[in-house]
This record gives C-alpha cells, sequence and structure tokens, in this order.
C-alpha cells in the first residue's frame, strides 16, 4: 500500500447512528459527533469513530503524547501540538464530506490557562485533561441531509478496512444488559443566596467599570452508577441539539447536548453562532409566541447578543482577511425542546497561512461563555465561582487533515468521572439584569437536563431542584 493511501466506501444509510455507535461505544477513545437527527432536524452530519493512532493528553503545563505504543510529553503549545501532527501527515484530499480523518475531541474551558495568566482560587474538582485529542485514521460520516453514509481511512490493511465495513453495513440487534442509575441526590454548588451574593459582587464590578458583561454558572452534581451512554441516549431524544457529542476517554466520560456551534471552517470560510438571550419554552401555543417575541425585542437581551458578536468579530478578525468579517443574520431565534434562544451568525475568510488550529486558539475560549472584555471576565469568573469549569464552555468537536474545522461550545453537558455526573447552567449578567429573573433561567437551560436524571431515579431520591 503506498504512503497516504485514501480509502471511501459508501455504506448503507440509517436515519438514526446511534445504533451503529453502539457497538463501539465502550470502545477507547470512542467518540460520537451527533447532529441529533432524527430527534432533530437541526443538525446534518454524524461522525464517529474509535481507536485513534495517536492521542495528546494536556494536563498543567505538558501534553502526553501516545502513539504506536510510546509516550512522551512536550512542553509545547497544545494547539501547535495537534496543529503540526496533523500537517506532517501530508494526508489532504478534496471531497464534499467535511471530515477525513483526523483530530476529535476536547478543548476544556481551562486550558486559557496555557494561554493567559489567569488565578488560581476556583476549586480544581474535575481531575481530567484540560485537552484530550485524539488523531483518527478512519471514522463513519452520516449525510442526513443526502441520506448517505460512508467510510473514509487512511493507509487502512484491507482486512481491518471489509472489517469496518462489514461491522458498520448493518444495525446490530439489542442485546444490552448494561444500567445507569443516578445514587443521590443532584446538589447545585450555590444556594440561592451564595448565587445572590456573585450576582451583587458581578454587579459591583459592572458598576466600577471592570466589565460589561459576566456569565455566571452554577454546577449540578450527584452520584451515579453504571453505563453512562444509557443516559446519552435518553438525553439525544429528550433534547435533542445539532452540536451534540458522546466520548468514551479514559478519564472521563462526556454527553454533550449543546445548540451552540463555536467555530465552523469549510474551505477556508469561517463561521461563529453565539447564542445570547433565553427564554423558556410554554405548551400553551399563544404563551410560547409571546416568549420568542419579547426575546427578539427585548432591548437588554438585544444589547447582550451585540456586545458578543461585537466581542467575537474581534475574535475571528485576528486570523481573517482584512475586510471579510461580515454579520449575515443578527438576532436570529433557534427553538430548542425547553427554550428559545437569541442567535447571531458571523462569518469571514480565513487569511492565508492561517490553520483552522490558529482560529481556534485566537477566539478560546468562546466568548458567549465568558463576558466581555474576556480576560477580565474570566478573572472576575474565578473568583466568584466554587468550582472550575473544566470541559463546560470549553469546545467539543473535528479538525480535519485538511484543515476543515466544526465546534460547539460545550454547554448542555453532563461529565462523569469517578461514580460522579456533572453539569453547569448559567446565563450573561450586564448592569440591567434582574437577580430573580437570571437565577430562573439558569434552572430553566437545567431542565432538559435534571428531567433526565429524574429519568434515572430508581431509588426515588428527593430533587427539590426539579421544582425550580
Amino acid at each position: 500500500m503506498s504512503a497516504c493511501q485514501f480509502l471511501q466506501y459508501r455504506l448503507p444509510y440509517f436515519a438514526d447512528s446511534a445504533p451503529l455507535f453502539a457497538q463501539i461505544a465502550a470502545q477507547p477513545w470512542a467518540i460520537f459527533l451527533d447532529s441529533g437527527y432524527p430527534y432533530s432536524q437541526q443538525g446534518r452530519y454524524d461522525i464517529f469513530s474509535c481507536h485513534p493512532s495517536c492521542t495528546f493528553e494536556t494536563d498543567r503545563s505538558a501534553t502526553k503524547i501516545t502513539a504506536q505504543g510510546k509516550t512522551s510529553f512536550s512542553k509545547e503549545d497544545p494547539f501547535h501540538l495537534v496543529k503540526h501532527h496533523l500537517l506532517a501527515t501530508g494526508r489532504t484530499i478534496l471531497t464534499e464530506l467535511p471530515f477525513h480523518g483526523g483530530a476529535l475531541g476536547y478543548f476544556s474551558y481551562d486550558l486559557a490557562r496555557r494561554l493567559e495568566k489567569l488565578p488560581i482560587l476556583a476549586n480544581d474538582a474535575e481531575n481530567i485533561s484540560d485537552m484530550a485529542i485524539g488523531i483518527y485514521d478512519w471514522a463513519v460520516i452520516v449525510d442526513h441531509q443526502q441520506q448517505q453514509s460512508y467510510l473514509v481511512g487512511w493507509d487502512i490493511a484491507d482486512a481491518a478496512w471489509q472489517g469496518l465495513i462489514a461491522q458498520f453495513s448493518c444495525l446490530p440487534a439489542v442485546t444490552s444488559t448494561d444500567f445507569f442509575q443516578i445514587t443521590s441526590a443532584v446538589q447545585s454548588n450555590m444556594s440561592a443566596s451564595d448565587y445572590a451574593r456573585a450576582f451583587e459582587k458581578i454587579k459591583f464590578y459592572l458598576t466600577e467599570g471592570d466589565c460589561y458583561q459576566i456569565n455566571l454558572t452554577q454546577r449540578f452534581a450527584c452520584s451515579c452508577d453504571g453505563n453512562p451512554w444509557l443516559a446519552y441516549q435518553a438525553l439525544r431524544k429528550i433534547n435533542p441539539a445539532p452540536f451534540s457529542a458522546y466520548l468514551n476517554l479514559p478519564q472521563v466520560q462526556i454527553l454533550s447536548s449543546s445548540p451552540e456551534r463555536f467555530l465552523k471552517v469549510r474551505t477556508g470560510e469561517v463561521e461563529t453562532k453565539p447564542i445570547k438571550g433565553t427564554r423558556r419554552r410554554h405548551a400553551d401555543i399563544q404563551i410560547d409566541q409571546q416568549h420568542i417575541t419579547d426575546l427578539q425585542t427585548n432591548p437588554k437581551d438585544r444589547a447582550e447578543n451585540v456586545m458578543i458578536v461585537d466581542l467575537l468579530r474581534n475574535d475571528i478578525s485576528k486570523r481573517c482577511t482584512v475586510g471579510s468579517v461580515h454579520v449575515p443574520k443578527l438576532f436570529a431565534i433557534e427553538t430548542y425542546t425547553t427554550v428559545h434562544h437569541l442567535v447571531s451568525t458571523i462569518k469571514g475568510q480565513l487569511a492565508e497561512n492561517q490553520h483552522a488550529l490558529d482560529l481556534l486558539r485566537s477566539c478560546f475560549p468562546g466568548g458567549s461563555i465568558t463576558g466581555a472584555p474576556k480576560i477580565r471576565a474570566m478573572e472576575i469568573i474565578e473568583e466568584i465561582e466554587p468550582h472550575r469549569r473544566g470541559v463546560y464552555c470549553g469546545a467539543i468537536g473535528y479538525i480535519d487533515f485538511n484543515g476543515n474545522m466544526d465546534s460547539n461550545i460545550a454547554i448542555r453537558t453532563f461529565v462523569h468521572s469517578d461514580k460522579t455526573i456533572r453539569f453547569w447552567a448559567g446565563g450573561g449578567i450586564v448592569y440591567d439584569s434582574v437577580l430573580a429573573a437570571e437565577y430562573q433561567e439558569s434552572f430553566d437551560k437545567a431542565a432538559a437536563l435534571l428531567q433526565l436524571l429524574e429519568q434515572f431515579n430508581p431509588l426515588g431520591f428527593s430533587n427539590p431542584l426539579l421544582k425550580s
């Protein structure tokens, strides 16, 4: 077989990719980037794989690199490490597919500590890598818009290639005896009074002119037992979202039902879609429509949205061609199972000699979940939130060998490790914010995740948070 041989095979199409991925969900470094289809039609592509040929795991100041059974460590910038590895393979191919093999994984919110000097105040209870990225030589790509599925791979031995084709050409029989359950009540790391104190501290900083907006978040957690893949399968049904993902990594399993795109790069075109502004859904159609109208016309929500649009325009301009950055959609409404969101779209053209990972590094973490100005907002977040965020508000996604990229903002996301499952929910605080409304908004955003945990509550733990 010649070097850098690209293989592509047309697989049978199935509307739901979850049963196909279930065959490998327990395998090392199994990753499923999930469009939410068929429970949502807002996404288009599913991408999944396992057993990467190389992995990068960043902890504090060093990255562990594992390839071909050998391990080394590097203190180089983690973004540059992944970029250099992708480029060094020499694997480029022109097809219509969004992913041709390459990097899959997550960049945690706290990876920003490699980019900026931030205070060390919050409790670091996550104990997981700041970055976990695998380099994948093969992947299954499902295009739900065209109803077509493909297996792609680089330099795969014939026997292994035929085995992958056979494995993903039919739906397996469901025979799992796995279980999942929570084994304690869900608790927040902030009481109502704790939240109020943090809110007032932000108001002080806003009044003093330190910042224009700060994202304030609660962390929810409970004990659990069993296989989190079962919980993810339920999550994607009750809260389908176009930038969902399941990651089975050595230290942690991540269950994301994110509605928010962070950064996309396709043949040099850049897109980001920040969410700022939320209203809860209502069963009454007329009231639900009133919520939409209020969200779209509310001066506070529009001001918040514009603030973050300006921040992200500035961030992507650092790596885009001068004059190419524009805003084709401002204040669009996107509707999900439990909430409506106010979403804007910003586009640009990646400058010559710039890579998708250069763009990601320049924009990291996403401004929609920090506040503005970004660095001062992150300093204040470290001061007022009791726990580090870890994966939450980082990014999950892919960067392929061609330099194409798509990534989410890791909101509406469970993180599972050490028989504990936790998630976060919050919102942007500005000068005009009202304490009661902001506190309730965090529960509106958490509603679907709290409901999911209630489904796996056979022991009947009381969860008063569901009544909030």
